[in-house]
């Protein structure tokens, strides 16, 4: 039963990155990128993709802006 206590050392050691994006709300678009990227080994394919990833990042940055 090694695979709850490899569960919880994954938990334990969480990329900062991901961490992050999880505060933006945008983390579903990050991996939809890196998903498409993955597939289709040329990140200029995944233009759709990006420009969405974008879009919320710049709205999770204005609305922080708006808060300070």
């Amino acid at each position: 039963m090694t695979l709850s206590s490899n569960t919880s050392v994954e938990k334990e050691i969480e990329d900062p990155v991901e961490r992050m994006l999880k505060k933006t709300g945008c983390i579903e678009l990050h991996y939809q990128v890196q998903e498409c990227i993955a597939e289709h080994r040329d990140w200029r394919k995944c233009q759709n993709e990006v420009k969405k990833f974008k879009e919320c990042m710049s709205e999770h940055t204005k609305q922080q802006e708006l808060k300070h």
